[in-house]
């Protein structure tokens, strides 16, 4: 009796005991799936934010922007990236024939562009970019909005600004033992306000996606276990979806089987007391996919362990025998233990730094794609100030002759030449407005005329009492780093007249101990609780990046209810670009510089 009970008690220990060195395991590549999904939705977040800042973006440009994040030794996973334009059913016959002059002039391949199949809805989601476009040509024109579920699920992920994900497998992708699946977000036109509903579908342009395989996805996580063989199942179960609930009926799809081939898709779960299994969820951006990890319980048994319950019955009528078998077990355990934990630290710091790699490239890329809009800006300014404006100059100049030679004998005609004046006049004063909205020529003559210039317009156009505080130096700093600068203050200012509700602003700009120091503040109601982080809301975040890239600091400081101080320090010395002082009064910038 004495050795049977020794052998149940030593049988339930090491069960308990397998059981939770089997639970670790699993827990850690729980997390390896998790983290993953972070970074694959990281790229698809980045992608987003390209088409937020530029409008419109090229092909050629987001063909860049895809080869930039080298998919292929990154994110694996990943099969395709891909954009689809928000289309009215008005416009239909328009796009399709600017996608097929595109096609001619050798943009992109395939048979001739048409969207399919054409469905009597009033608006469609129908693809445009998608990389690699080979072998994908076919996926050109199509309509996601021909499934009214998807449909559906865009909609409300348009109307709640959030990420969209669904157990829908891809056709295209996807075997009877693969399954392929994808992610979507939605894009909105750049400047527009995103925070109710209706402001959200005036402002919506279209969604980016991600195609991505979950056998590579999961590919290398079992090979990781240290035990063998693992089997791992993943069910989406369909709970926790934030946009829309599953479908009514729909059974819960199986995503992947390690050991599944496409003549048996979904072979039974193996059960009985030799089994051990390990269920624990995985977070897919609000979908829930259950995993399930089992194994024999005597591969997770290593030399005597398994032989260990009948020793301890064998041994049971000896006392000093038990204890040292105790011990021995209770010091096999610990040893595991640890080694367990240094494992599990190792994977975590390998992982914090794959993750920081991957912020550091996607930060790269949003500063080329900010370079990339600034130029844009100012090119199209300076066509628009080149072109446009002489034209307009010259057309007033012939009307204006026109009316001095209309003015005595034709008084009709006269007052008809001068309406006409005063329109091209509206029309001047606009591209002037078009031209400053698009990069200030101010900024030529340096950030001291331009910080000055953009406090006047905002006292013009908002009626709010703004003082300009300033040392005794003007400063002559790179262009990137005036405009960066620049564009910090505009978003300031901005966010001031749209939610501070503040009658007074100050602005500081200043050269102290090696640093360019610009402060704005104001007596408004202070931040929201809420205001800061919420979903399509990127003013601080991008203020706070453009700081990042000029090797400066930011900080942001409110006192509820009595206003917001927003700080920003850049030094001197930096990579990004030099300053240097002149006395106040000292005309500097272009040579060629003529005032709107």
């Amino acid at each position: 009796m004495t050795g049977l009970l020794f052998y149940l008690a030593a049988a339930k220990f090491m069960e308990g005991d397998i059981r939770e060195s089997f639970t670790n395991h699993a827990r850690t590549a729980q997390n390896t799936i998790n983290a993953r999904i972070k970074s694959y939705t990281d790229v698809l977040r980045g992608t987003a934010s390209l088409f937020s800042t530029i409008e419109p973006v090229t092909r050629e440009q987001f063909r860049e922007y895809v080869l930039g994040l080298n998919v292929r030794n990154h994110f694996p996973a990943i099969e395709t990236i891909n954009y689809a334009q928000y289309v009215r059913h008005q416009d239909l016959p328009a796009f399709e024939q600017r996608m097929r002059a595109e096609q001619q002039a050798g943009r992109f391949g395939g048979a001739p562009f048409k969207v399919t199949p054409v469905v009597a809805e009033p608006d469609h989601s129908i693809i445009t970019f998608i990389e690699p476009d080979v072998p994908w040509f076919g996926a050109f024109g199509y309509d996601l909005h021909t499934n009214s579920y998807v449909r559906a699920t865009i909609a409300a992920s348009r109307d709640g600004a959030a990420l969209m994900t669904s157990g829908t497998r891809i056709v295209a992708m996807s075997t009877p033992s693969q399954t392929g699946l994808g992610m979507r977000l939605p894009t909105y036109r750049p400047g527009m306000p995103i925070n109710t509903v209706d402001e959200r579908r005036a402002a919506y342009i279209g969604s980016v996606g991600i195609a991505f395989s979950v056998p590579k996805l999961i590919k290398g996580v079992l090979d990781e276990m240290p035990v063998d063989p693992v089997r791992l199942t993943l069910v989406d179960v369909g709970q926790g979806l934030k946009v829309v609930p599953p479908r009514p009926g729909q059974p819960p799809i199986v995503l992947f089987d390690s050991i599944a081939t496409d003549a048996q898709p979904a072979p039974p779960l193996a059960a009985g007391n030799d089994i051990v299994t390990v269920k624990l969820p995985v977070d897919y951006n609000g979908r829930i996919w259950e995993a399930t990890f089992s194994a024999r319980k005597n591969a997770l048994y290593n030399g005597i362990e398994q032989y260990f319950p009948l020793l301890a019955m064998a041994a049971g009528s000896v006392s000093a025998i038990l204890i040292y078998a105790l011990l021995y077990t209770l010091t096999s355990a610990r040893i595991r233990a640890v080694q367990l934990a240094r494992d599990m630290t190792k994977e975590l710091r390998d992982s914090q730094a794959r993750l920081q790699l991957s912020h550091a490239s996607l930060r790269r890329l949003a500063a080329h794609a900010e370079n990339i809009k600034e130029s844009e800006r100012k090119r199209i300014a300076r066509e628009i100030h080149d072109d446009l404006g002489q034209n307009l100059l010259a057309l007033r100049i012939d009307a204006d002759m026109l009316a001095s030679r209309t003015r005595e004998r034709h008084p009709r005609l006269h007052e008809r030449v001068r309406a006409t004046l005063q329109q091209i006049d509206a029309i001047i004063k606009s591209v002037r407005q078009i031209i400053n909205d698009l990069r200030p020529n101010v900024l030529d003559l340096g950030l001291n005329a331009a910080v000055d210039w953009q406090i006047r317009e905002f006292r013009r156009l908002t009626g709010i009492a703004c003082e300009l505080v300033e040392n005794e130096h003007e400063l002559d700093i790179s262009d990137h780093c005036a405009t960066a600068l620049f564009r910090i203050l505009q978003e300031s200012l901005s966010n001031i007249s749209r939610h501070a509700h503040a009658d007074r602003v100050r602005v500081d700009l200043h050269v102290e101990n090696s640093n360019i120091t610009m402060m704005v503040c104001d007596n408004g109601i202070g931040l929201v609780r809420d205001g800061v982080g919420k979903p399509g809301s990127f003013g601080l975040v991008g203020i706070e990046e453009r700081i990042h890239l000029l090797g400066g600091t930011f900080t942001i400081s409110s006192n509820g209810g009595k206003g917001t101080c927003v700080c920003i320090t850049v030094p001197i010395a930096n990579e990004n670009g030099s300053l240097r002082t002149h006395p106040a009064g000292q005309t500097h910038g272009s040579d060629h510089f003529i005032p709107a």
